[in-house]
């Protein structure tokens, strides 16, 4: 059974992702932190279209965690082959440098780098064995051109980044690609509180994107036709930045 990992599987982007892999015939592993109410309801709009959907709950930030329930999981189902993984948990704790907290600066860069790290080196094994997979990184325009109030989001996203372009050289020969799609301002609740109005003149679209169309540069991707595209990353950004 081929499955398509999606980590913050729960709720915005990372939903649409998993609701594009299940279009893509994938069954679909859905990670959540702790919003299990939501990640439940991924689960059965993934299962509406006709595949299997499971949740899997863990931290990404936490590398034991990671360890024992992912990799438990991967042990006590040698049928399930991840050939997918979508890289998207993240957190956003904004503040300008001066006034930034320790531990705003630490779990930012454990969620969205650390957890990266984490999670592909467990995963990427099997694909190594199998020869074949998709690991797509989502990554934000704040990593590409910096965000003020963004230190530490900025740094997390750069990083991801550097390592997209690194792994894709490492694993590139065993059919592995490894790419980043990068939003700009898109529809969700991590955009909420933002002056949608203010903002959205500063885009040539004149307008936030939705997480579907981030998706479905994402289901590109992740597909077989994408086989000689690694160490990209796309902007899904209506043009504001590039």
């Amino acid at each position: 059974m081929k499955f398509a990992l999606v980590t913050g599987g729960s709720r915005g982007i990372g939903r649409a992702i998993c609701l594009k892999m299940a279009d893509m015939s994938y069954n679909v592993l859905i990670n959540y932190k702790s919003n299990e109410a939501e990640a439940n309801n991924s689960r059965l709009l993934v299962e509406e279209k006709g595949v299997t959907a499971e949740i899997i709950q863990f931290d990404v930030s936490d590398k034991d965690e990671v360890k024992s329930v992912l990799g438990n999981w991967m042990e006590a189902n040698p049928e399930k082959v991840i050939e997918v993984l979508v890289n998207n948990a993240g957190i956003r704790e904004d503040a300008l440098m001066m006034w930034m907290k320790d531990e705003q600066w630490d779990s930012v860069i454990n969620t969205s780098l650390g957890g990266f790290f984490y999670v592909t080196r467990l995963v990427v094994s099997s694909m190594l064995m199998k020869k074949y997979g998709r690991i797509i990184n989502i990554v934000s325009l704040s990593g590409l051109k910096g965000l003020p109030g963004q230190t530490n989001y900025s740094a997390a996203k750069a990083g991801v980044i550097g390592a997209t372009k690194a792994l894709a050289q490492e694993i590139g020969r065993k059919g592995i690609t490894v790419n980043a799609v990068a939003p700009g301002f898109i529809k969700t609740d991590m955009t909420e509180g933002l002056n949608e109005k203010e903002l959205q003149a500063l885009i040539p679209l004149k307008r936030f994107g939705l997480p579907e169309e981030v998706a479905h540069a994402v289901g590109f991707l992740a597909s077989a036709e994408a086989a000689y595209i690694t160490a990209e990353v796309i902007s899904v950004n209506g043009g504001l930045y590039s």
